[in-house]
């Protein structure tokens, strides 16, 4: 089989699940993976499809198709968010569930990965029905779920709101309050300060570090945020904090592109009374993936999975990628970004941030006692720090991107894991 930083050809660039075995392939021929440790590694331990059925405002009952798919627990118990899509699939879980495994082995926090996901459009739902899709989902998974086994967290479409019921659901049944079994949750819930930040935090903090190595001043950097949701607003707010100027940003209403700069300011305040970008005066409209090519120092896919292909590989013109979602970037447009010298960050780097500070609540959670927010980001800032350190080493001793450095970190580590516990048969 030939390999180059892509991995193998001939594979499906829009299955977010073959894209993230290409990079797992190339990975375990560094490492030298032997056969059954691969097939172990590669393979979900447990992929769980559920019926959730409830019934609607009008007495009909109304059937959704969900997922639960843990990928690894060498490490611990496995973490992953929860998302609310009309699109999810299980294809998509899969490769969600793998990448935190790989997420969680590169910040080095004893988590194994999942993911999970309902079939639905949350817009069309009221907020009753929301409680019941999570309560009867929560209640069809309580042999998943649990603070040793397997810890949910917000992702797409779901919030702090989304976890209260998840937690107060399981606490009914298990018959005290389990707080450690979900993170993400309202901070009087045993939720932690910084939480909501982290993972835009997390993807400043490592875009500061990158644009060090390569010479790049922050008041020289130019930066578009695609997606203008937790991740993209706290990424643009932060890094404009520390000098940046963002001169392009986007959400589900299309992009938004000045190169003059973007007050990041007064597109929070705007978001905060409109609940989209549409409308806002501050920059002229564009259409959302032609944003992408827009001239730029610094671009932040922080929206959803396949948003960089081939197809507009080619047109990208920022020198550095730090992908703020999961899995924005296809395998096939790895190559052709990394042939035209521009640098990635990748998600499971780039975007751990925000499982790093989970991890941090369900420590808090489980002792009882909680950290102050400057703790919680000096914690933070370490780690990520030195992750990206790591990382960065990796990529230069074997000269490729930083993608495959991360990848040879992560897998390597749950690999030995894995090798030192053994094969329980």
């Amino acid at each position: 089989m030939q390999y180059s930083e892509s991995g193998p050809v001939s594979r499906d660039e829009e299955n977010p699940f073959e894209s993230m075995k290409r990079r797992f392939e190339v990975a375990a021929h560094y490492l030298d993976l032997k056969p059954g440790i691969y097939d172990y590694l590669i393979a979900p331990e447990k992929q769980v499809i559920v019926t959730v059925p409830i019934q609607m405002d009008d007495g009909t009952v109304q059937v959704y198709e969900a997922y639960r798919v843990i990928h690894n627990t060498a490490l611990g118990p496995s973490k992953g968010g929860i998302r609310y899509a009309p699109d999810v699939n299980l294809d998509e879980i899969k490769a969600l569930a793998a990448w935190m495994t790989w997420k969680c082995a590169v910040v080095r926090i004893p988590f194994g990965g999942a993911k999970g996901g309902i079939k639905c459009d949350p817009t069309r739902l009221t907020q009753v029905q929301l409680e019941k899709i999570t309560r009867r989902y929560t209640a069809n998974l309580l042999e998943i779920f649990g603070p040793e086994k397997d810890v949910p967290a917000p992702d797409v479409n779901t919030n702090s709101q989304v976890m209260a019921w998840i937690m107060d659901t399981y606490s009914m049944h298990v018959q005290k309050t389990e707080t450690a079994v979900v993170t993400g949750k309202p901070l009087f819930l045993g939720g932690s300060r910084g939480r909501r930040e982290a993972t835009g935090r997390g993807v400043m903090l490592v875009t500061m570090r990158m644009m060090e190595k390569i010479g790049l001043a922050p008041k020289e950097a130019r930066v578009i945020v695609q997606g203008f949701g937790n991740v993209g607003s706290v990424s643009a707010s932060l890094l404009h904090e520390q000098g940046c100027k963002v001169v392009g940003i986007s959400d589900i209403s299309g992009g938004y592109y000045n190169p003059g700069g973007i007050d990041v300011k007064k597109v929070i305040t705007y978001m905060e009374s409109h609940k989209t970008l549409e409308g806002f005066d501050g920059a002229d409209p564009i259409d959302g993936m032609e944003l992408l090519k827009q001239d730029c120092d610094v671009l932040v896919p922080a929206a959803r999975e396949d948003q960089i292909t081939s197809k507009n590989a080619p047109d990208i013109r920022a020198k550095i990628v730090v992908e703020g979602a999961n899995g924005p970037t296809t395998a096939k447009a790895d190559k052709i970004l990394d042939e035209r010298g521009i640098l990635v960050v990748p998600d499971i780097l780039a975007n751990a941030g925000g499982v790093t500070v989970s991890y941090f609540e369900w420590v808090q959670n489980r002792m009882g006692y909680y950290w102050s927010e400057k703790d919680v980001n000096k914690r933070l800032k370490r780690i990520m720090k030195e992750s990206f350190d790591e990382v960065y080493r990796l990529a230069k001793d074997h000269n490729v991107s930083l993608r495959i450095g991360a990848y040879i970190l992560g897998v390597d580590r749950v690999a030995k894991v894995v090798r030192i516990r053994g094969i329980y048969a």
